[in-house]
């Protein structure tokens, strides 16, 4: 049920459509998401619900402007934090959050044998699309 009220908005999961990223974008990850922010419409936020069969990931990126949380839902998941040259390694799993600020390298892997989810949550909600972390930090040099 999605609302149309200017105060708040409601919808459930099984009302967002489940969107097959490889067939609209040129680029990777070719994964599945329910952009959760087409029907929750916010001012400050970007809200996904990310899809991931085992193996499949999004690569090590920084943003310039947006912050990003993430929160496992289901699955188990390698994720790869940090600055370039100064990257961790972290294990993660449901009930697990982790938040890369602007410019902060990030990227997470699953590494299950079951099907992942994850739930991303960015702001400003702007269009920020992925930046090199390693050029990042020669340009700081």
């Amino acid at each position: 049920m999605v609302t149309d009220s200017m105060e708040y908005d409601v919808v459930h999961t099984d009302d967002v459509p489940l969107t097959d990223l490889s067939e609209i974008d040129e680029v990777p990850p070719d994964l599945q998401i329910r952009a959760i922010d087409d029907f929750l419409p916010s001012d400050h936020l970007q809200l996904k619900l990310w899809y991931f069969e085992p193996g499949e990931e999004i690569q090590y990126h920084a943003h310039a402007e947006q912050e990003e949380l993430y929160y496992v839902l289901e699955g188990e998941f390698s994720l790869k934090l940090g600055r370039s040259g100064e990257e961790e390694y972290v294990e993660a799993g449901p009930g697990t959050f982790w938040v890369a600020k602007p410019e902060i390298g990030h990227g997470h892997r699953n590494v299950g044998d079951e099907e992942g989810v994850v739930l991303a949550i960015g702001a400003p909600a702007v269009e920020d699309p992925g930046l090199d972390p390693h050029e990042l930090d020669a340009a700081d040099e």
